[in-house]
């Protein structure tokens, strides 16, 4: 005899009552935990990918590089990208995926180790703990967090059922962004006292939308989850969510979260006791809610009692580099580059076609580390350079990229969480300083913050923000 749950899936009944105690209940699924796996040398991990449109086609297309891994199953709201992606995984890897609509269905399929989740962000954490329930492994892409509590309790959720958690931030597989850190732990630019953060992404404006219908195929409901239901608009779909506070969290927290992260990492620090912002809407009249400009600083006491100050700067438009950031200075040798001005145009390549005309500096992504010492720069996520005494001469710098589905799975296989180069209790940090920047910025006002509380001192409004609001049934658990 099986036994049935509201969903509809048959579970043993032996099974069933065997592990009803450990039993958890969301959004109206039960699912029961499940034991650790042993992976055998040529067996691969499976994994389902949740949001395929964008980034998370990225993960599918790393993902089944890897020969230790498999892309069993694709999920998304929207059938039009599900149906286009499914067929386009089929021709390329000549084997047709599960598809899937709705992750619960996912988290319900046993034959899945792990999921890779690429949602909007108002869904990465639920989702998160969820499948730690479920007893897969996650990477989640960044921030891990909409708000930080449910950052918390993913944290909580895969210590509790012993799950493989990955942040993704990349950059941290870096082996040249670790050989930057190291030598900055070892005194290279000396006393360090200043991390600084750099998001300049030209951004064009979204414009306005009006009300429409919800495109056929598309399970809105689902897609909002723990949101606040909204009339649907283009403008708060595909892409430009990002843009508006009840799934996103701006470009600070889009691209900006990677820079935080490294800026956070180099500087040697974990929670701020103070933070303030400061920024706004510049040029566009559009529908966006969130910043185009927006500084921030965070202050840091040391067990020494010194201070250290990390300070994040997004921008929109044009920009000019920093200490080469964005520029050939950091190694596109066929294009010579002199600091403080345009790189000069390139000759033409094979067939006469020119490579690049005028400045190479449309995005400028990356870190400055200040020291007594010296500063180093680190250019978007695998490249570093230094300069070192009042003179500036070069020290030392490194180049090299870092394999980080490779080490999320090599990890899952060893079931060790100290094999995982971007742990998610460091993603919980750094989206704690992500989340605590916009909340400065949006009531107008400093945060004391207490680390060991981890609550902003006498500021309810800010605590209730940093806590947030779920629309049930898509409820973060008070109890993972």
């Amino acid at each position: 005899m099986n036994h049935v749950s509201p969903a509809g899936s048959t579970v043993p009944r032996r099974t069933f009552l065997k592990t009803a105690a450990s039993a958890t209940t969301w959004a109206g699924i039960q699912v029961v935990t499940q034991p650790q796996r042993v992976f055998g040398a040529n067996e691969k991990v499976r994994v389902a990918v949740l949001g395929v449109r964008g980034r998370g086609w990225d993960l599918v297309q790393g993902f089944w590089k890897l020969p230790d891994a498999e892309v069993a199953a694709l999920c998304d709201v929207d059938r039009k990208v599900l149906t286009d992606r499914a067929a386009q995984f089929e021709k390329a890897r000549n084997v047709k995926p599960s598809t899937f609509s709705d992750p619960r269905k996912v988290m319900e399929d046993k034959s899945i180790d792990a999921v890779a989740i690429a949602t909007p962000n108002h869904w990465h954490s639920l989702l998160g703990i969820w499948a730690c329930q479920a007893g897969k492994d996650v990477y989640v892409e960044k921030p891990m967090s909409h708000r930080w509590f449910e950052g918390r309790q993913l944290v909580e959720a895969a210590r509790k059922y012993k799950r493989i958690v990955m942040h993704g931030s990349q950059s941290r597989c870096s082996p040249a962004l670790k050989e930057a850190v190291q030598k900055m732990r070892e005194g290279l630019i000396g006393e360090l006292y200043l991390a600084r953060g750099l998001c300049y992404k030209r951004r064009k404006s979204i414009g306005k939308t009006l009300p429409s219908p919800v495109p056929e195929g598309v399970d809105y409901d689902l897609w909002t989850g723990p949101a606040p239901l909204k009339p649907f608009t283009q403008n708060r779909f595909h892409y430009n969510w990002h843009w508006f506070w009840d799934y996103g969290d701006g470009d600070f927290g889009n691209q900006g979260v990677h820079q935080l992260d490294i800026a956070r990492w180099g500087l040697g620090v974990t929670y701020p006791n103070r933070v303030a912002a400061i920024g706004g809407k510049a040029m566009f009249d559009d529908d966006q809610e969130t910043p185009n400009v927006l500084n921030v600083a965070y202050e840091f006491s040391m067990p020494d009692g010194k201070k250290r100050l990390l300070v994040f700067e997004v921008r929109h438009w044009l920009t000019n580099h920093e200490a080469g950031i964005g520029t050939p200075l950091f190694g596109e040798d066929d294009i010579p580059a002199v600091v403080g001005a345009a790189a000069p145009t390139p000759p033409p390549a094979a067939g006469g076609k020119e490579k690049r005309k005028g400045p190479p500096w449309t995005n400028v992504i990356g870190n400055l580390f200040y020291g007594s010492d010296g500063y180093l720069a680190i250019n978007g996520y695998t490249t570093y350079k230094s300069w070192l005494g009042e003179n500036h001469e070069p020290g030392p710098e490194g180049r090299k990229g870092g394999d980080y589905l490779g080490n999320f799975i090599a990890a899952v296989r060893s079931r060790r969480p100290e094999d995982v180069d971007a742990p998610i209790e460091e993603g919980h940090i750094s989206c704690t300083l992500l989340h605590l920047g916009n909340i400065a910025y949006r009531l107008g006002r400093v945060l004391q913050f207490d680390p060991e509380k981890q609550a902003v001192i006498g500021d309810d409004e800010a605590n209730r923000m940093l806590k947030g609001e779920y629309r049930a049934p898509f409820t973060v658990p008070e109890q993972v």
